[in-house]
């Protein structure tokens, strides 16, 4: 996810939005083709794209009244697959390479599925468990020190309690 969209701006359709990217630049610019969670919402292509104070501002192609506008609020946008950049680093992953992975302890107990990665000022594997509450778990290499995107499994080494909550 690069962004959510917020409340409209002004009467012509402008949007506001939660930036959730580093490169915000790149991802909103014009004629930049977001994917949209709820997929029926888009995709969305940026007509245009500026700042307001610290509030990115974006302008959508079909998007012409504040009506348009708030009928898009809460919309999550994504960025196709496809225009990722590799990654650097090893140990550094995108959310939907984590989403669907088996999460296990180290003796190969099963824990539950990643269904979905948070970032709350850390970032967090939420994993869902059977006949139980979804599990938030730390994505740090001491409580994750292992993810197996070929084998599909994310190993879980949780301190004492975790499991619990």
């Amino acid at each position: 996810m690069v962004g959510r969209i917020g409340r409209p701006h002004g009467v012509r359709g402008e949007v506001t939005v939660e930036v959730r990217t580093d490169d915000p630049d790149q991802r909103f610019a014009d004629g930049a083709v977001l994917l949209t969670e709820p997929a029926d919402r888009g995709p969305l292509t940026v007509a245009g794209a500026r700042w307001h104070r610290e509030i990115l501002l974006l302008s959508l192609d079909g998007v012409d009244s504040r009506e348009e506008a708030e009928a898009l609020r809460d919309t999550e946008l994504h960025v196709p697959v496809a225009d990722l950049p590799a990654l650097d680093d090893p140990d550094a992953y995108y959310d939907h390479q984590l989403v669907g992975l088996r999460a296990q302890l180290p003796d190969g107990s099963p824990v539950g599925e990643v269904v979905a990665v948070r970032h709350e000022g850390a970032d967090l594997l939420v994993v869902r468990r059977p006949e139980r509450r979804e599990l938030l778990v730390p994505f740090v290499a001491a409580i994750v020190p292992t993810v197996d995107l070929a084998g599909g499994v994310v190993v879980v080494d949780p301190p004492e309690g975790l499991l619990e909550l």
